[in-house]
């Protein structure tokens, strides 16, 4: 063989090993992006499906309450509005705008205890409430483990050279974390 056959091939062989390379690089992560987007929408499910649940107590409460109270229309029909947006959002970004909506109306039913001593020493009130405490628990686990999902997707998709795939296989970044409702934010009045 000739010696520019030789360096033909070499430059050849290198070419190929530098594709396979950089298309095995792509493959890798692209399969990672595609596992880590799909951690995120498993996470989101967890949420979803302890939000539906706290929406389905709601109702048992409410009824609950109502017995004990005549003249609190308003709070109940701002939990009925605030379920049923709940119940009809589709979207994480959506479901996450009607749950605070929803923690806003669930805060002032409970605070109807407080007027109404005979509300808190009923069994059926008090078990419904402390269903709720854990949901309102379990939710806390499940947000925290979907923001921590999306932090995941988002850091390996930011990562050189991972944003060049990511960019090429069409992943974006996922902005739709679950954060405190403003109802959160205030410092709460407590009474003696």
């Amino acid at each position: 063989m000739s010696k520019g056959l030789l360096v033909g091939l070499g430059v050849v062989g290198v070419i190929v090993l530098a594709l396979l390379m950089v298309g095995g690089s792509f493959v890798s992560a692209k399969n990672q992006m595609v596992a880590k987007d799909q951690a995120v929408k498993s996470a989101w499910s967890e949420v979803d499906v302890q939000l539906e649940r706290r929406a389905d107590l709601i109702p048992n409460l409410v009824e609950t309450v109502k017995g004990f109270t005549k003249e609190e229309n308003s709070v109940y029909a701002d939990i009925a509005n605030a379920r049923a947006g709940m119940l009809n959002a589709q979207t994480p970004q959506a479901k996450i705008a009607a749950n605070g909506q929803l923690d806003g109306a669930l805060g002032r039913l409970l605070l109807l205890t407080e007027n109404y001593p005979n509300l808190r020493s009923s069994e059926q009130f008090m078990r419904l409430q402390d269903e709720l405490a854990g949901t309102e628990n379990r939710i806390s686990v499940a947000r925290r483990r979907y923001n921590q999902a999306i932090q995941d997707y988002n850091t390996f998709i930011g990562q050189f050279p991972n944003s060049i795939w990511a960019g090429i296989a069409g992943f974006r970044n996922n902005d739709a974390y679950f954060k405190a409702s403003p109802a959160a934010e205030q410092v709460p009045n407590v009474k003696f």
